[in-house]
């Protein structure tokens, strides 16, 4: 027999308040295990320094955004947050079809997404295929940054700033991009490597 009325109602709001400590609870004790302050949080999550004292603390319902922020921001997903943060080891799965693809404008270059977006701010890679005679064209990044480029099969032509590298099979390239660069492959095969570009290296004179 199910509960009715005012009855119902008890039971909905008691189940929510112990949902929500429970959110509290294991904000907290995940912030702590990784030794992170309040303001540490704050920081990576976007989510105030206040609210997440109150979320710890059972005196706010947090809204879907700010769970997910802080779940993305403590390395769990929603649903373990929610079951009080005892997850096992980090898995993400990401399917094929939820990789992000760029093309480049001559449509032979195939750039795929591979990296954690949460670190794409400082560190990016990707899985990159280039038809024969794909050119893929990008602007300068950050200063300081740095690509590297690791060909698995074919043979990958890197022009930055008219000086050019050639990599074949088996080999990697580095080089600077914090100016305009291009990689193209001028073969008759196609062209397959890993490319990492790491934002925030150290200055290179």
């Amino acid at each position: 027999m199910g509960v009715e009325g005012k009855d119902r109602a008890k039971v909905l709001e008691a189940g929510a308040a112990a949902l929500s400590n429970q959110l509290g609870l294991a904000v907290q004790r995940l912030r702590k295990s990784y030794g992170l302050s309040l303001a540490d949080l704050s920081n990576q999550s976007g989510v105030a320094k206040s609210i997440i004292s109150q979320i710890e603390r059972n005196e706010t319902n947090p809204t879907l955004t700010t769970i997910w922020r802080l779940a993305h921001a403590l390395d769990v997903s929603i649903q373990s947050m929610l079951e009080g943060g005892e997850g096992g080891p980090f898995i993400e799965h990401l399917s094929r079809g939820a990789t992000p693809i760029f093309v480049s404008d001559d449509g032979l270059c195939r750039l795929a997404v591979t990296g954690w977006l949460k670190t794409v701010d400082w560190l990016q890679w990707y899985d990159f295929q280039a038809d024969p005679g794909g050119v893929l064209e990008s602007g300068p990044h950050a200063r300081g940054a740095v690509e590297c480029l690791s060909v698995l099969e074919g043979e990958i032509e890197v022009d930055v700033g008219g000086t050019i590298g050639t990599v074949r099979a088996g080999e990697t390239l580095r080089y600077r991009c914090d100016r305009p660069h291009r990689i193209k492959n001028g073969g008759d095969k196609p062209a397959h490597a890993t490319m990492v570009n790491i934002l925030k290296s150290a200055m290179i004179d």
